[in-house]
C-alpha cells in the first residue's frame, strides 16, 4: 500500500473507531503509550503483520478512546523501539512506517505494520505455530487451523522487493540512487519536498521505509544505482561489454564493466555500442550518412531482454555483450522458464521471472511487455539483410547471437532454413 494511502486509510479507520461508540478494530489498535512489556508489543506487531493489508498502532489514544496526544520525544522513542522489535524479535523481520496526524487538534502517532507476504510472521527462534492474529479488535494467539490458513496465504517475496542495503537516511538513499534520471525516464519532474520524495520512493518500489530510515530494494539498486559497486550483493550483476579481435575469444581488445543501474545507464550503453560497432555509408535524401551495420532496435530489444529475464538467484555471473568481428552475442544467467523453447520464442506469450523489472522497463520506455520484442528484432534483421537470429538455451544461461552481414550464398543450409522459418513466423 502506497505511503499516502495507508495514512489516509488509518486516519479514516481511527475516526470510525472513536464514534459513536468507541471500539478498537482488527486493523487498528489504540495505545496511550508503549507498554514496558516488550513481549506483548511483539505479539501486536506479529498480529498486524499477519493481517490482510497489515494494521496500525495509534499511539496517543487512551483505552477509553480519548486522544491523549504525543510529543516529539515520544514519537522518536516509540518508533525506534517498535522498529528494533520488528527487526530483532520477529521472523521474517518487519519494516514499519509511521506518520503523525492531528486528531481534533491533538497529535497522534500512527505506526503502520505492512502485511507480511511470508506467513505466518512469528517470534524469531520459535516454532511457526507461535504466532498471533487479530480478532474482535484484540490480539490473541493463533489456533492450529489459523496457522494453516496463514501458511496457505503465504507467498515468497520477489527478488526485486528484497533489501540491497542496510538502513539509510533519505539523503543517503538519494546519494546512492540517480532519482533525477529515473524521473527523466518517467517523463515527470522529480519531487522537491522530502515528504513527496518519500512517497515517490515507495510508490516506485525503489526503497522501503522503516521507522528509523530506509532500505534500498534490489529493484531500486539494479535499476537506478549511481554505482552498482555500492551494493556488494549486486556488484557481480553489472553488465559487461567485451570486445574481441577476430571470431574467437583468444585476443581481447577491451572489457568494459557497467557501473550504473540498468535503467539509468541504458542510453549510455547504447551510445557506447554505437561508437565501437562497425558502420557503413548509406545515402539518405541525397546525403551520405554513416549507420551501424546492426539495427539499433535489435540491439535495444536484445539487451533489454538479457537484463530483464536473467536469473538473479544465480550468483557469480551477470549479463554479457560480446563483440566479435562477425557477430554479437548477448547472454544472461538463467535457463529458459519451463515450457519455453528457443525455436518458439518469437511471438510467444510474454513471461518474466522478474515482473517488476519488466514492468518498469516498459514504463521507462526502454522496452515493452507485449511479447513482440523478438518479432521486431527479426523484422529489423530482414530489413538489414542479416543472417537469421540464433537462439540457444544452455543449462544455466541463455544466449542470443546477432550475425554481421553475410551474402546469401555464404549461408549454410541450416541458416537458410532458419531464415525461412523466422520469416514465416512474422507472416
Amino acid at each position: 500500500m502506497a505511503t499516502r494511502r495507508w495514512v489516509e486509510h488509518a486516519e479514516q479507520a481511527l475516526r470510525e473507531s472513536l464514534g459513536p461508540v468507541p471500539a478498537e478494530l482488527n486493523e487498528l489498535d489504540w495505545k496511550a503509550g508503549l507498554s514496558p512489556q516488550s513481549e506483548r508489543l511483539v505479539e501486536h506487531l506479529i498480529a498486524m503483520a499477519n493481517l490482510r493489508n497489515g494494521g496500525t498502532l495509534a499511539v496517543g489514544i487512551a483505552n477509553d478512546g480519548r486522544a491523549t496526544g504525543v510529543d516529539a520525544a515520544t514519537v522518536a522513542a516509540t518508533v525506534n523501539q517498535l522498529a528494533n522489535l520488528g527487526r530483532d524479535a520477529v521472523e521474517p523481520p518487519l519494516t514499519i512506517d509511521h506518520a503523525v496526524i492531528e486528531l481534533d487538534g491533538t497529535p497522534v502517532l500512527l505506526v503502520h505494520v505492512p502485511e507480511q507476504p511470508v506467513k505466518p510472521a512469528h517470534r524469531r527462534g520459535r516454532p511457526l505455530n507461535e504466532t498471533w492474529v487479530r480478532s474482535g479488535g484484540t490480539t490473541r494467539r493463533a489456533s492450529h487451523h489459523e496457522v494453516g490458513a496463514l501458511m496457505l496465504d503465504s507467498q515468497a517475496p520477489r527478488w526485486e522487493q528484497q533489501r540491497a542495503s542496510g538502513l539509510l537516511s533519505l539523503d543517503e538513499v538519494q546519494g546512492l540512487l540517480d532519482l533525477s534520471a529515473v524521473a527523466g525516464l518517467l517523463q515527470r519532474p522529480l519531487p522537491a519536498e522530502p515528504e513527496h520524495v518519500t512517497r515517490w520512493l515507495t510508490d516506485e518500489g525503489l526503497a522501503v521505509a522503516d521507522g528509523r530510515g530506509w532500505y534500498v530494494t534490489n529493484f531500486g539498486a539494479i535499476a537506478a544505482a549511481r554505482r552498482l559497486d555500492d551494493f556488494p550483493t549486486l556488484a557481480r550483476k553489472r553488465l559487461r561489454v567485451v570486445r574481441y579481435r577476430g571470431t574467437n575469444k583468444v585476443d581481447t581488445i577491451e572489457e568494459v564493466p557497467g557501473q550504473r543501474g540498468y535503467a539509468v545507464g541504458f542510453e549510455g550503453l547504447i551510445g557506447h555500442l554505437r561508437r565501437v560497432l562497425p558502420h557503413s555509408e548509406v545515402i539518405q535524401q541525397a546525403l551520405r550518412v554513416e549507420t551501424s551495420v546492426f539495427p539499433e532496435i535489435a540491439l535495444r530489444e536484445l539487451i533489454a531482454n538479457a537484463l530483464i529475464h536473467q536469473d538473479f538467484s544465480l550468483t557469480g555471473s551477470g549479463p554479457m555483450i560480446e563483440l566479435f568481428d562477425d557477430r554479437i552475442e548477448f547472454s544472461n544467467p538463467g535457463a529458459l522458464l519451463p515450457g519455453k523453447w528457443p525455436d518458439r520464442l518469437i511471438g510467444t506469450t510474454p513471461e518474466s521471472r522478474n515482473e517488476q523489472l519488466a514492468s518498469s522497463f516498459r514504463r521507462f520506455r526502454i522496452c515493452e511487455e507485449r511479447g513482440t520484442g523478438f518479432q521486431k528484432v527479426v523484422q529489423a534483421i530482414e530489413l538489414y539483410g542479416l543472417p537469421p537470429l540464433q537462439l540457444r538455451a544452455d543449462e544455466s544461461a541463455f544466449r542470443v547471437t546477432l550475425w554481421a552481414p553475410r551474402r546469401f550464398p555464404d549461408m549454410d543450409i541450416a541458416e537458410r532454413i532458419e531464415a525461412c522459418y523466422q520469416h514465416a513466423v512474422l507472416q
